[in-house]
């Protein structure tokens, strides 16, 4: 253990693309711990333990990275997409010109609006092949593509409902908070981060016996980036020196899971 940490707060997500953004979702999980603390569950409401929506999370992150100690937060769905959809829709290799252009298509942070039906009828004209892979994910036992619906364990669709919250969080937060790798590898000593992470590298380290696999992920994300800054590993996963050089320029606009090698 090192004596001093990078981060003071650590934040684990287990993402859910169900329903409408202002639906209530038991699969959305947040999991909390500061310093060495163990992670604990947060709730949209202590009092009622009521569980969070989309846009619930989307608008406390906002108050949380806004103030308060550096964060990390590891969200599980994919942040991008890969190089072949860019190519196939004329988009610059520019994460931020990639978001915007993803919620013009898909407004899926609309009170209204579900993935589902962004896609039924005639199909969406911002859509990709469920073949395609990023290299983050061509790397990544088990992963699968963000354009595979409806297969056990898909991502696509939280991945598709959760993207123009990240739109939201990076107008809002601007400079304060560092969204991993697409700011550069190596985040500012100040600037809390948000970054993409894959549960199932993690969630059989730790003993998690009293709540559903959902909850289960999230704790193991929140411990997982507690105890790896601990270490020392968190910021040698960050700076991501042992990729190649290709990786690292496909992987600021593709974006990358923290951790994989």
């Amino acid at each position: 253990m090192r004596e001093q940490r990078s981060f003071a707060r650590y934040i684990g997500i287990d993402y859910s693309g169900a329903n409408t953004p202002v639906s209530r979702q038991p699969g959305l999980r947040v999991y909390e711990a500061e310093g060495e603390s163990e992670p604990q569950e947060r709730f949209v409401s202590e009092d009622a333990r009521r569980h969070w929506s989309r846009k619930h999370l989307a608008e406390w992150l906002d108050r949380t990275l806004a103030h308060g100690p550096r964060t990390i937060v590891g969200i599980d769905h994919a942040f991008s997409f890969p190089r072949a959809y860019f190519s196939r829709h004329g988009i610059a290799h520019d994460w931020e010109r990639f978001l915007e252009d993803f919620r013009k298509h898909w407004p899926c942070d609309d009170d209204h609006q579900t993935v589902n039906q962004l896609r039924d009828g005639d199909g969406n004209p911002r859509s990709g092949d469920p073949t395609w892979m990023r290299r983050t994910e061509n790397y990544t036992v088990g992963a699968k593509s963000v354009f595979r619906f409806a297969v056990p364990g898909q991502v696509a669709t939280s991945s598709h409902a959760g993207l123009p919250w990240l739109l939201f969080l990076r107008e809002s937060l601007d400079a304060r908070v560092h969204f991993w790798p697409f700011d550069g590898w190596v985040p500012r000593a100040e600037q809390s981060v948000i970054t993409e992470v894959y549960p199932a590298l993690w969630n059989k380290r730790y003993d998690f016996d009293h709540g559903t696999s959902d909850q289960r992920d999230a704790y193991a994300v929140a411990r997982w980036l507690s105890d790896a800054d601990a270490s020392g590993l968190l910021d040698l996963c960050l700076e991501a020196r042992f990729l190649p050089d290709e990786d690292r320029e496909i992987g600021r606009f593709e974006g990358w899971i923290l951790g994989v090698m």
